[in-house]
């Protein structure tokens, strides 16, 4: 990336207050430090080297229109800025045709262990990031489907219990879902509701206990069987194409 101006415009195009050159100095200082990492973290939302250099940039603007004297913490600052930005491109409409037709849950390791707290953010934006997609695409039914068995590798014979249907259904449904990410048509998601879902994947991420999720997924009376415990999430990278039921 080229060293950012130190002067910037306004989204109105008018041109914002320079700052002091000391403080811009300090300010580019902090901002190249985590160039690399905030790229990262743009990347793995939106899919892309060249959406996530906008993404970027974008950052760097927001830090310099920033009262950075009242940023206790610039590196959650960025982060977090990054994060929004990341998944407010993935959201919006003139970019739905630019959308990877399937997240992925890669790279979930253990949330709890990390001693990385940088590697904890870049995680959890891609899962708030891949649930929004998720959630404003598919049916309450293939949303489950998809989420346990691309998240969490259960077999088709688990997926038909709980949602009372055939095994061969089961993978029906998950073949749709797959097919249907690939779709621009969105409907909107409820705030709260992506919320409970974001922390009902990351418990069981964190501890293998996928009861909360299973219930959040499938409402209480339908299930038949409660998940089973300790399972861990998936690494799509390591699935293969076709998984035995």
């Amino acid at each position: 990336m080229s060293a950012p101006s130190p002067e910037t415009t306004t989204s109105a195009g008018t041109p914002a207050a320079r700052p002091a050159e000391g403080d811009l100095d300090t300010a580019l200082h902090v901002f190249l430090a985590q160039r690399n990492r905030l790229f990262r973290i743009a990347h793995r939302i939106v899919g892309d080297a060249a959406g996530a250099e906008d993404v970027v940039q974008e950052a760097w603007v927001r830090w310099q229109l920033t009262d950075r004297a009242e940023v206790k913490n610039p590196v959650a600052f960025l982060t977090t800025t990054t994060t929004r930005l990341a998944i407010n491109v993935i959201q919006s409409g003139r970019r739905r045709h630019e959308t990877p037709s399937e997240p992925r849950f890669a790279d979930l390791g253990d949330l709890a262990s990390s001693d990385d707290p940088m590697l904890c953010a870049e995680r959890t934006a891609a899962i708030e990031s891949a649930l929004a997609l998720l959630m404003a695409r598919l049916t309450p039914d293939r949303l489950a489907a998809y989420v346990l068995r691309k998240g969490f590798d259960y077999t088709y014979t688990e997926l038909a219990k709980l949602l009372r249907i055939s095994a061969p259904n089961a993978r029906v449904v998950v073949h749709r879902a797959q097919a249907r990410l690939g779709s621009q048509r969105e409907r909107s998601i409820p705030t709260e509701s992506h919320r409970r879902l974001v922390t009902a994947f990351r418990t069981a991420a964190d501890t293998g206990d996928l009861d909360g999720l299973v219930r959040l997924l499938v409402p209480e009376a339908r299930v038949r069987r409660l998940a089973p415990p300790s399972r861990r999430p998936a690494d799509p990278a390591h699935v293969p194409a076709r998984q035995a039921a």
